[in-house]
């Protein structure tokens, strides 16, 4: 059997499945992806370049993030075309990433496919966009604007057999018409590699940390409003205020995943931290960048209190992988965290923008963790139920794959 996977910055969510597929054997693995994307061993990857973009004065301001992902659909085309034709692929199986217009062309060069699509985010009111008026006040036409970024997605639902999301809150963004095929499946949790565990002395960048000081750690991709990092920063005065011990570890990077870009020639890092620096202890805040990955794993450990907050959009692996290591989550009473997360039994909730809500749980949580060590536990058996790689989330992605209904449901 041929499988294709299609992820402009493949391997992205579809590691697992490579993984579990070549453990198996009997497949042969074919993959499409961006000039830059990082591919995996074994797999036969055709990645391919974007032709240049129309200026933006000749295409409309609604079309232009399609524009974009046309472009990149005739790249996809010419690199299916190539593995079809010089690599003899002819995939049962193709697992798209619709978010970038590369699913388009899939449907033509390959008719006898079964395409399974991963349903990330549908556009639309009710969820990011406009959630922080501090940085989003959307006109109707803007929502026209917004309705029209779902293009690529609708037409890689019509030609999809069937299709995962991460959560079942994002699977309730997505039209009802294409709910049925959709199946509320996350990409799993390695919950034996990332597990609680006593910490070790800590270091990294010149920061050192030994076992039993009283760290919180906040952690996002890169540091921007989407993750709550502006909330963050503006209640960290009082929060170091209040616990002259704490230190805090600031993980993420300086760019933007997601909404607006910041002012030219500066960081949402910068404009927030900027904000409070007068009124915080220095020597205790530690921005570290994005990390090594088992160096931030091994930084959890030492984590008193863990803070998440996020817009209502794409849950962030981060946060379960706290909860997976036994991390007090202190997060934003937010979807999808909600889903997830229930206040006093295995986390702490905090309205997203009530600041003295976040100081005083943080506080809390810094000043007594004996008190929560079993609200830690329950965070930590969360993850293993409902998010486990091997057996729970993988076992629903094989299979979805090999054509049947998953073997679990979802709660």
């Amino acid at each position: 059997m041929d499988v294709l996977f299609v992820h402009n910055n493949f391997p992205g969510q579809y590691r697992h499945i490579v993984r579990r597929l070549q453990q198996d054997g009997g497949a042969r693995l074919f993959a499409i992806g961006a000039k830059a994307s990082p591919g995996l061993p074994g797999v036969s990857v055709a990645r391919y370049e974007l032709s240049a973009a129309a200026p933006a004065k000749d295409v409309h301001p609604f079309a232009r993030r399609f524009e974009g992902e046309m472009r990149r659909a005739e790249a996809v085309a010419r690199a299916a075309l190539q593995l079809r034709e010089k690599a003899g692929a002819d995939p049962a199986v193709i697992l798209v990433h619709p978010g970038w217009g590369e699913n388009t062309p899939l449907r033509t060069i390959f008719p006898r496919a079964r395409i399974i699509s991963y349903c990330e985010f549908f556009y639309g009111t009710g969820a990011d966009v406009g959630f922080d008026p501090e940085f989003s006040r959307p006109s109707p036409l803007d929502h026209v604007r917004l309705s029209a970024w779902n293009a690529a997605t609708l037409l890689a639902l019509n030609d999809s057999d069937a299709a995962v999301s991460p959560t079942e809150w994002q699977r309730s963004r997505y039209p009802a018409l294409y709910r049925p095929m959709i199946q509320a499946v996350h990409d799993g949790i390695d919950t034996k590699a990332i597990r609680p565990g006593p910490a070790q002395p800590w270091s990294f960048g010149g920061i050192t940390i030994e076992p039993g000081e009283e760290v919180i750690t906040y952690v996002a991709r890169n540091l921007e409003p989407y993750r709550g990092y502006h909330i963050f920063m503006r209640a960290l005065p009082r929060i170091l205020s209040a616990r002259p011990r704490a230190r805090v570890v600031i993980v993420g990077g300086d760019g933007v995943s997601y909404g607006a870009k910041p002012p030219e020639g500066k960081t949402w890092r910068g404009i927030f931290f900027d904000e409070v620096r007068g009124d915080l202890d220095l020597s205790r805040v530690h921005f570290v960048g994005q990390l090594p990955y088992d160096i931030y794993l091994a930084l959890l450990r030492h984590s008193r209190a863990h803070v998440y907050l996020t817009y209502p959009f794409v849950l962030s692996w981060s946060a379960l992988e706290a909860m997976a290591s036994g991390c007090l989550l202190v997060g934003s009473a937010t979807p999808p965290v909600e889903e997830v997360i229930s206040h006093g039994d295995n986390g702490l909730l905090v309205p997203f923008f009530d600041q003295d809500a976040l100081v005083e749980t943080v506080v809390e949580a810094s000043a007594a963790p004996e008190r929560f060590l079993a609200l830690r536990d329950s965070a930590r058996r969360t993850v293993v139920e409902r998010f486990d790689l091997e057996s729970v989330c993988l076992p629903r992605q094989m299979a979805l794959l090999h054509g049947g209904a998953p073997l679990i449901p979802m709660d």
